[in-house]
């Protein structure tokens, strides 16, 4: 079980942890620490016991109010999922577009076609 040294608001302490855990107990102790230079930086030199209680609640504190926010955003997620589910079970929206008649297209041809000739005419001056 290796044994490693952490520094907490200028104090250093042996610490044993399990084999492949040393990053996690050093990330841990950076995080307690910063908390104990705030807290030296507000009210000055404190005894070790004071400094560690003091900064562990207030490393509790955060962490309950970023496991609130989870839960939110869990909630929130659910209904999304919830929502995408209802939608997904849907059945396809069929869109008909309606189909103009072939005498329609073929009187719009012809009027298109006058049009033109009588374009033609009036560019011509034979009006």
């Amino acid at each position: 079980m290796p044994q490693i040294e952490i520094a907490i608001g200028g104090r250093t302490f042996d610490v044993a942890c399990q084999e492949g855990e040393e990053h996690y107990l050093h990330s841990a102790a950076a995080m307690l620490d910063a908390e104990a230079a705030h807290l030296s930086s507000q009210i000055g030199r404190m005894s070790e016991a004071r400094m560690l209680l003091m900064a562990g609640l207030m490393l509790a504190d955060k962490t309950v109010g970023l496991e609130d926010k989870v839960k939110e955003a869990e909630t929130k997620m659910a209904q999304l999922q919830g929502q995408i589910d209802t939608l997904e079970a849907r059945p396809a929206t069929r869109i008909e577009v309606p189909v103009v008649p072939t005498e329609v297209t073929d009187a719009l041809a012809e009027v298109a076609a006058r049009a033109e000739s009588l374009a033609d005419q009036i560019e011509s001056g034979a009006v």
